[in-house]
């Protein structure tokens, strides 16, 4: 069996996450595009695929791979700290608001991000090999993420003004914003 044990732990790290807002009724990234169902299903579908893998690959194996797979979940992470209102906590940042969470059900949130930051970490150094794919796959896809954020953001509104659920109520509540 593989060691690579934080990679494991940021796959779950990342689908604890989408979980949370699931849950907390803010729904999960592209559900806005291709359905609650259908979004969670494909990240239901990843989590176990990518977990099994990061099990099961030889370590000799798949260096570049798993360091791209962190280097994602590294800027999921920092787009989301970058992308909305912070401020810091214990020198760490600390999201105040995001994707509609606000209150008391944003510090669970911030501390599912930071476990996410830390296993990206341990995640890329039990893969540092692949070092330069981490590197380039966070440089590329931060902006990427960055310049999205806002534009899925205001389609889960949308999405929540015209059909009303439990997994996106807390948007329901927002959703009189335009979408861009």
């Amino acid at each position: 069996m593989s060691q690579r044990l934080w990679t494991r732990a940021g796959v779950v790290a990342v689908a604890g996450h989408l979980g949370y807002e699931l849950l907390a009724g803010v729904s999960v990234p592209m559900a806005s595009r291709l359905g609650i169902k259908t979004a969670v299903t494909g990240y239901a579908a990843a989590t176990a695929a990518l977990y099994h893998a990061a099990g099961h690959v030889p370590p000799s194996r798949g260096h570049r791979r798993f360091a791209v797979l962190n280097a994602l979940f590294a800027s999921a992470v920092i787009s989301h700290f970058t992308s909305w209102p912070r401020t810091t906590r214990a020198g760490l940042p600390w999201l105040t608001e995001c994707e509609g969470l606000t209150g008391e059900v944003i510090g669970p949130y911030n501390l599912l991000l930071h476990g996410s930051a830390g296993a990206a970490v341990g995640g890329v150094v039990e893969n540092r090999r692949g070092w330069p794919w981490f590197v380039t796959t966070v440089a590329v896809v931060v902006p990427l993420l960055r310049r999205e954020t806002d534009r899925e953001f205001q389609r889960l509104l949308a999405q929540a003004a015209r059909t009303p659920r439990w997994w996106n109520r807390r948007l329901a509540s927002r959703a009189h914003a335009p979408v861009t």
